[in-house]
């Protein structure tokens, strides 16, 4: 029977975000294609350890637990055929519900995010989370960080998600004004603007999809959503005015100002964090997951 994925939240993740496969790059990075698929071939039956996003995707399948199935974990690997048995065999050992996979064998994943109706696409491969925001997809390059510690077995209740705003869940437009005119001219263009609506971000169309997940349920929602960001007053106001215009939930924000946001992401209790600044991504990492955002780029 066909399945029809247009009303579910479909996750596309790599394998490599999903399980610590560092060492296994480390090895394909110095040693070649060969090298890496002899070692996977002979490891097939050695289960990989959680990667930065094992605890995200875990709490997600948690949300079909009603019946009604609303989220769809696919992976995206370019691993071929013959090296997936150890991946597969990790996703049986954990019990994650992950039944679809595209393994392109080296090939660019980015059509079969669109292909698969990818809501976001979670990878450790920069070009790959490039080739995705180019294509319209919302990803992030997942910030893997030893100081961070992951366990199979935290237990989340309420999945917690975070976003910067400025080209993450809205366009670039107002940021390159702040990086081309500074502070002062950024500050001047949002208040003139502060009642047009910002442009959609990459990120746009995953609030939307997250907002209507949350309406499924009453007073116990199991996602919390947080608006992280560097823009103080006046600045907020285009902000919370575009939030309401495109009728999205967002329960809580903070306007910081400048201040650095990793000490307020480890106390939302962030299970995901995107911002499209490394500034803000690597620091964030040592206390919460985070994924880096890239800027669209367009082919000359």
């Amino acid at each position: 029977m066909a399945v029809n994925l247009d009303n579910k939240m479909v996750i596309s993740i790599s394998s490599r975000a999903l399980f610590d496969l560092e060492a296994e790059n480390r090895i394909y990075e110095e040693q070649g294609l060969q090298a890496y698929l002899e070692y996977q071939i002979a490891h097939e039956k050695d289960i990989l350890k959680p990667g930065t996003a094992f605890p995200l995707i875990r709490a997600l399948h948690k949300l079909n637990d009603g019946g009604e199935k609303l989220v769809e974990i696919i992976i995206m690997s370019k691993n071929s055929a013959d090296t997936s048995l150890r991946i597969f065999n990790s996703i049986e050992y954990y019990g994650l519900d992950i039944t679809r996979a595209a393994l392109v064998g080296g090939n660019d994943i980015a059509p079969y995010l669109t292909a698969f109706k990818a809501d976001l696409f979670l990878s450790a491969d920069e070009k790959d989370v490039q080739e995705a925001i180019n294509s319209g997809i919302a990803a992030g390059l997942i910030c893997s960080n030893e100081d961070l510690k992951i366990s199979a077995d935290e237990e989340i209740n309420q999945i917690r998600i975070a976003f910067d705003g400025d080209a993450v869940l809205f366009s670039d437009e107002s940021e390159f004004i702040y990086k081309r005119e500074g502070l002062p001219a950024f500050a001047e263009h949002e208040r003139l603007n502060a009642k047009n609506p910002l442009p959609e971000g990459p990120f746009a169309k995953l609030l939307y999809t997250i907002s209507r997940v949350q309406k499924q349920f009453g007073e116990n929602v199991p996602i919390r959503t947080a608006l992280v960001t560097a823009r103080g007053a006046p600045a907020h106001e285009r902000v919370i005015r575009t939030l309401i215009s495109w009728n999205v939930r967002i329960d809580e924000a903070f306007f910081l100002g400048g201040v650095p946001k990793s000490e307020v992401l480890k106390a939302f209790g962030a299970h995901i964090f995107f911002d499209d600044q490394a500034v803000h991504t690597e620091p964030a990492s040592k206390l919460v997951p985070a994924a880096r955002v890239p800027y669209k780029t367009v082919k000359k």
